[in-house]
């Protein structure tokens, strides 16, 4: 039985232990709960206290479709339950949460496996463009080769350069 709860693109907060407990609720085979929640940093390459907010935007529609086949590729990949994703965008300001992505299982491998590689998905493959704001005005942040990298271990090739 798989268990989506969905994928939510929200300029609102969002509530952590919420979100886990509904993902979980009434379901006696889940073993294992793996969460990842993203923030605002104030820096970025080593430069601390550069950004003072982040701004991302996205194609509504084609963004939760994108996410949606992410999820239906982690199901296909490991023995998981439920997976929730939320992502915000908007203004963002440091510290501000970005993204939860949380996954169940029977137990901790497959669940900490499956939110590492839709995390690595999401960072390269999800249809989000981000701005950041320094003291130089705003600027466009490219994808990381590193970002690359973490997804080509799971033998997906980035759609992004």
């Amino acid at each position: 039985m798989q268990k989506i709860l969905g994928v939510s693109i929200q300029t609102a907060d969002f509530d952590v232990t919420e979100e886990l407990a509904t993902l979980r609720a009434q379901d006696a085979r889940v073993g294992a709960v793996c969460s990842f929640i993203g923030t605002v940093r104030d820096h970025t390459a080593g430069e601390p206290g550069r950004i003072s907010s982040m701004e991302l935007e996205h194609y509504p529609g084609m963004t939760e479709k994108s996410i949606e086949a992410m999820i239906d590729a982690a199901h296909a990949k490991f023995d998981i339950f439920g997976v929730r994703v939320i992502h915000r965008v908007g203004l963002l300001q440091p510290l501000d949460q970005i993204v939860l992505v949380a996954v169940t299982s029977a137990h901790r491998g497959e669940s900490f496996q499956a939110c590492e590689f839709l995390m690595d998905y999401l960072k390269t493959q999800a249809p989000f463009w981000k701005k950041e704001q320094t003291p130089e005005g705003a600027r466009w942040v490219d994808a990381r080769v590193s970002d690359d990298a973490a997804l080509a271990k799971w033998g997906i090739v980035a759609s992004n350069g």
